[in-house]
């Protein structure tokens, strides 16, 4: 089974924060596909992704409007898109990234833990 991650934001982080994970998981579920969910809402990061959470994956969809730490990604295949069209296009997302379409983000790959430490 492929595995993907996505990361969901928006600037109220109260409905479409939720509205894309939810779409998200049920497309990933009709398409056979794993998925974990990190969501940055009102009430902050849920189901934060860890480091151990890429290994393996086919690649990253981040569907926000906000700033969710993306350089966390660097290196991976990784589809950036607004929060909007993870809620309307929740499957033409996860095939782009289980196609192997999702070009590779741009810069030095770095860990979650390196950009908390920086953040500190």
């Amino acid at each position: 089974m492929k595995k993907i991650i996505a990361v969901t934001g928006c600037p109220t982080g109260i409905a479409h924060t939720f509205m894309a994970e939810e779409a998200l998981k049920n497309a990933a579920k009709k398409l056979s596909v794993e998925i974990k969910v990190e969501t940055n809402g009102a009430s902050g990061v849920e189901n934060a992704i860890q480091p151990a959470d890429l290994v393996d994956i086919a690649g990253v969809i981040i569907a926000a409007d906000k700033d969710v730490l993306p350089d966390r990604f660097n290196g991976l295949p990784v589809i950036e898109v607004p929060v909007k069209e993870a809620i309307h296009h929740p499957a033409e997302l996860i095939n782009k990234v289980i196609n192997g379409e999702a070009p590779i983000r741009k810069g030095e790959a770095t860990t979650s833990t390196e950009i908390i430490e920086k953040e500190s």
